[in-house]
């Protein structure tokens, strides 16, 4: 019986020496937190993006190896040098195949779009050569093909007339288009190299959906000035200014056999679409499908002498190679500060379905597409395009749906597809003479169902009122307004929605998950427990700032304040301790330290310590350089809530048992 004492005095003892040891290990995890070194400076974090930008990932650099340094510098900027070493003729059959396919549909849209940016023929065929080329050697998308677009060419068409007007003065209009595609291929390199991508998703998946569905009508209506062989119609874009120009010119200008030729032919290419969609094996009918329209219906036009009968035809198409157009580039004048500002709409907007085309296919391939490196390509092809009579080029997504249907396996079939388009130019322009108006028109309204996507827009519906409000926003904008007013409305709904969420962030109550170590939020999950006398709340927000440090320490006061006039007044449930959770905090600024000590301050005067949990890297620094860290006291930073609970009952403990 003389030895349970002694037992009892043992056992006493490993529990205090178990209870010093978790203690010990909690204080040294908290010393990690709190000596962590400094972080990166702004300098170092932009010259980082950038050193990322041109190098290759996944390589370190010893100042030894300047060949090994130079050669990843070379293979970051032009991914061809990588993948080139492993190229095989087998895959240069696909890509060939893939190549002349996609020139067959190339060519013919390549003339439309130009007709409808405002532009002579040979200019989009002229954007189908050079921008291509460059990106074969700096892009990394095996699949997406290069070259003028429905919805740039329409913007275009749509913002550069405010200043010159192209049927009185082409040559100033056009000098205005190669300046706006050399100022869009500077943004998008800039965007690139500083790794600014972030600026282009603010134009977000459900503004795409709804501009693009927006545009696509737009563009259909104004090709009924084709359709119709009309000589006069307006320069606006939104659809009532367009309906009442054809109403009005119907009336005293139309040419019916433009219309029944275009009818004609835009039912042929809709089957051969709809054939192309339900046989996969037939993908190249609707490829070739535009290319046989200005064939047949050029033909028909010569042999039946239709251009004498009222059918508008494209005439005269300049051929050979791309001419310089480095002389035209105006850098002076009245119109440089609005050529810009198109310049970058025209670089963001092509940026966007370039990058969207190029992961969906990517996606499905199975690798991984480097939207800040895509930016690069994508800017320096156009800032060649607009010393190379090119406009603003970019990834249309139905001739990359058509380059992936032909099993393309490199950016080699856009190399093909180039000089396919070249030679074009070389031998076959003076054959295009006759080719109508009307079929130009509906070829590009063939293409216009595929950027109306319902489906999508009804599936952002259900799932985010918010952002189907964006999508119709940007809709009504481009249909009602212009094109610019369209983009500033999904991008002014974006913006709003982004501060709402950040000048009015959630802060949640935390509970233990019973028989664990997790704390989650009890609204989420009810069987959480709170533990008395603690009370532990997570800040929903990735930045403290001065948008919403006052709104949150107001916050955190009405949560304190609730918790306290919510239990009885006794000493186990007043609240004698906050835990504030900060892990989703990234970064804070001078307002939301401030808030912090204002918080502190009123905290102490009711009794309350305060705890501060997972301070992110940012955060803790700025916290040391402002001394808030002292102010609250080292021993009350911790890395885990669990580890912050547990310190907070083990020193209540001691002091019940000491008093």
């Amino acid at each position: 019986m003389g030895s349970l004492p002694n037992s009892w005095d043992e056992e006493e003892e490993q529990q205090q020496q178990q209870l010093d040891l978790e203690d010990s290990g909690r204080t040294e995890r908290a010393q990690w937190l709190i000596n962590s070194p400094e972080p990166p400076s702004l300098w170092q974090e932009l010259v980082s993006a950038v050193k990322g930008s041109v190098f290759s990932y996944g390589r370190k650099h010893s100042s030894s190896a300047k060949g090994r340094r130079s050669m990843s510098f070379l293979q970051g900027l032009f991914p061809i040098l990588s993948w080139g070493r492993t190229y095989k003729v087998s895959k240069f059959k696909d890509d060939l195949m893939a190549g002349l396919t996609l020139a067959s549909l190339s060519i013919p849209q390549s003339i439309g779009y130009a007709n409808l940016a405002k532009l002579d023929p040979q200019y989009g065929l002229y954007t189908s050569v050079v921008p291509p080329l460059i990106y074969a050697l700096m892009g990394s998308s095996r699949e997406i093909a290069i070259g003028p677009v429905a919805v740039v060419s329409m913007l275009l068409s749509s913002m550069i007339p405010n200043m010159v007007d192209p049927a009185a003065d082409p040559i100033g209009y056009r000098r205005l288009v190669f300046t706006v595609t050399f100022f869009a291929g500077t943004f998008q390199a800039i965007f690139g190299l500083f790794r600014l991508g972030f600026l282009v998703d603010f134009l977000s998946h459900a503004a795409i959906v709804g501009f693009m569905a927006g545009a696509a009508i737009v563009i259909g209506l104004q090709q009924l000035k084709g359709l119709f062989g009309m000589n006069h119609f307006t320069t606006k874009t939104d659809v009532v200014s367009v309906l009442g120009s054809v109403f009005k010119s119907v009336q005293h200008e139309w040419y019916p056999l433009n219309f029944v030729l275009g009818c004609l032919f835009l039912v042929f290419l809709l089957v051969a679409r709809f054939i192309g969609r339900r046989n996969k094996k037939l993908f190249w009918f609707p490829a070739i499908a535009p290319l046989l329209s200005v064939i047949l219906s050029t033909l028909i036009v010569y042999l039946t002498k239709a251009d004498k009968h009222g059918v508008k035809i494209v005439k005269h198409i300049k051929g050979g190679l791309n001419p310089s157009s480095l002389h035209q580039l105006q850098f002076k004048g009245p119109h440089v500060a609005e050529a810009a500002k198109i310049g970058l709409i025209s670089a963001v907007v092509a940026l966007t379905e370039a990058i969207a085309v190029g992961r969906s296919f990517a996606s499905i391939k199975g690798y991984h597409l480097d939207g800040n490196k895509e930016m690069m390509a994508m800017g320096f092809m156009n800032l060649a395009g607009s010393l190379t009579s090119c406009y603003v080029a970019t990834g249309s997504f139905s001739r990359t749906a058509v380059n992936f249907s032909a099993g393309c396996q490199t950016a080699v079939s856009n190399i093909v597809m180039a000089i396919t388009v070249l030679l074009s130019l070389e031998l076959f322009t003076r054959l295009l003479y006759y080719t109508p108006i009307a079929i130009l028109a509906s070829i590009i309204l063939s293409a216009l169902p595929g950027l109306i996507d319902i489906n999508e827009a009804y599936y952002i519906w259900k799932v985010d009122k918010l952002d189907f409000l964006t999508c119709i926003g940007a809709f009504i904008g481009v249909l009602f307004a212009s094109v610019e007013i369209g983009l500033i409305t999904a991008v002014t709904i974006s913006f709003a929605k982004i501060l709402l969420n950040s000048i009015r962030p959630s802060v949640e109550l935390l509970g233990r998950l019973p028989r664990t170590d997790f704390f989650c939020e009890v609204d989420q999950y009810p069987m959480a427990i709170k533990s008395p006398g603690i009370l532990t709340l997570r800040v929903n927000s990735g930045l403290l700032c001065f948008a919403n440090a006052n709104f949150l320490r107001e916050r955190i006061m009405r949560c304190v304040t609730e918790e306290e006039n919510g239990t009885e007044e006794t000493a186990k449930d007043k609240v004698q301790i906050l835990i504030l959770d900060m892990s989703n905090v990234m970064n804070i600024d001078t307002s939301g330290i401030l808030a912090l000590e204002e918080l502190h301050n009123k905290l102490v005067s009711l009794g309350i310590k305060l705890a501060m949990v997972n301070l992110r890297w940012q955060v803790i620094h700025k916290l040391k350089l402002a001394n808030f860290v002292e102010k609250i006291g080292a021993e009350w930073i911790f890395l885990t809530v669990g580890e912050a609970v547990d310190t907070f009952l083990a020193s209540k403990s001691a002091s019940t048992s000491n008093s």
